[in-house]
């Protein structure tokens, strides 16, 4: 099991929810090639109203139904899994709004107690490296 943990980076991509790449759904391509370039997650969220370079307002209010409602994939990992994945979007991404944003990833106290109380610091890092990191001294 992959855990992260400590320092990362997040990326989030604005779309719209029409945007393709080969007849298929632009959100849908960018999470399959996070996948398949190993990074820790993504999810699409889709939002309820918004606009972008255009100015033309989306929304999924009922009286103005839009079909393009805007979508952003957001990925957390390592800074040096996310930058690796950037020429990925270069290639996906022509329109839209790509931001990149440091942030801390942490475990919930039940995953907590699950690994004994010690947070795991990094990606895929050894847990006997971390042994005694995060506990209270006797």
């Amino acid at each position: 099991m992959t855990r992260l943990t400590g320092d990362a980076l997040r990326l989030t991509i604005f779309i719209g929810e029409n945007d393709t790449w080969h007849h298929k759904p632009l959100y849908s391509q960018i999470v399959h090639r996070a996948r398949a370039a190993g990074l820790a997650g993504a999810s699409v969220f889709r939002g309820i109203e918004g606009f972008g370079a255009s100015s033309l307002i989306h929304t999924s209010r009922l009286l103005s139904l839009s079909e393009d409602l805007p979508v952003a994939i957001v990925i957390v990992d390592t800074e040096e899994r996310v930058r690796g994945f950037l020429p990925e979007l270069d290639e996906l991404v022509g329109e839209g709004l790509v931001i990149l944003d440091d942030c801390q990833v942490i475990l919930p106290q039940s995953r907590l107690r699950s690994t004994g109380g010690t947070p795991i610091a990094g990606r895929d890092e050894d847990p006997a490296a971390t042994e005694g990191k995060g506990k209270k001294p006797s």
